[in-house]
């Protein structure tokens, strides 16, 4: 009897030890496959090619899921400083993100400046007659023009400089109607509510509403490069390093180049 009764407690013993070990190996495997996110800060004009990168990335990587901050790269900026969360930053304008650097907030050797852009004039699709070049902005014909913002939106800046180098900023300045961003300007361009915007040639690509009339020469405004980079207080290095490699890949360029930008 009494060695009958042990033999129970046995096996009873080895249940429980049994059961403990499958649950502890459960709570392992649910940890492992538990989705880290990780959110880039990226200019408003990256938003096709990123949104099409990170469905591809996320089919290779299903434990992580890439979150977006689109917007102009000074409001970003200043996002990053004030300490919002971000583990990557995707700027369209090296002096909005070298303030972050300066600041200690990514270091230097974590960034790359990685693609360019063209700056276009844009008007209605089928409503050119009077806007044909920057100079013509001039007219009287043409009411509004849309631009991005110059203090926070780099294409605004890129905008201004642009027509103040051809002398033309000071006739057109009380036409102007500013922008959040440069995908508003080509929201405005599309609805009709603005007569020519200044957009990046990519936004132009990006929308059959609207048609290109000319585009900056390189030399009327600064250069428009787009540096990439891990801010420093992310929570998920290795994630991050890994998207931030990934984004410097030939097939991620490929597609960049696809949608209109140059490698840098």
């Amino acid at each position: 009897m009494k060695k009958a009764i042990l033999t129970v407690i046995a096996v009873l013993t080895s249940v429980v030890l049994f059961a403990g070990c499958q649950a502890e190996k459960g709570g392992s495997a649910k940890g492992q496959s538990e989705k880290v996110q990780i959110t880039v800060s990226a200019a408003a004009s990256l938003k096709d090619v990123l949104t099409e990168l990170s469905s591809v990335y996320e089919k290779d990587h299903p434990n992580v899921s890439i979150k977006f901050n689109f917007g102009s790269s000074g409001a970003l900026q200043q996002q990053i400083e004030q300490g919002a969360p971000a583990d990557l930053f995707f700027s369209a304008a090296e002096d909005k993100f070298n303030r972050v650097v300066d600041q200690g907030l990514i270091d230097k050797k974590d960034s790359v400046k990685l693609v360019e852009n063209s700056l276009v004039l844009i008007v209605p699709k089928g409503k050119s007659q009077h806007v044909n070049s920057f100079k013509d902005l001039a007219d009287d014909k043409v009411e509004k023009i849309a631009i991005g913002k110059p203090e926070s939106v780099p294409a605004g800046k890129y905008a201004k400089e642009t027509l103040t180098n051809l002398d033309v900023w000071s006739k057109v300045q009380s036409k102007v109607v500013y922008s959040k961003d440069v995908r508003q300007v080509l929201s405005y361009i599309e609805t009709g509510n603005a007569d020519a915007g200044i957009v990046y040639r990519t936004d132009a690509l990006s929308s059959d509403q609207v048609e290109t009339v000319e585009t900056a020469k390189s030399d009327l405004h600064t250069p428009i490069v787009y540096p990439l980079g891990i801010v420093k207080n992310t929570k998920h290095r290795e994630q991050s390093e890994e998207f931030y490699q990934f984004l410097q890949s030939d097939q991620a360029v490929k597609a960049m180049e696809k949608y209109g930008f140059k490698k840098g």
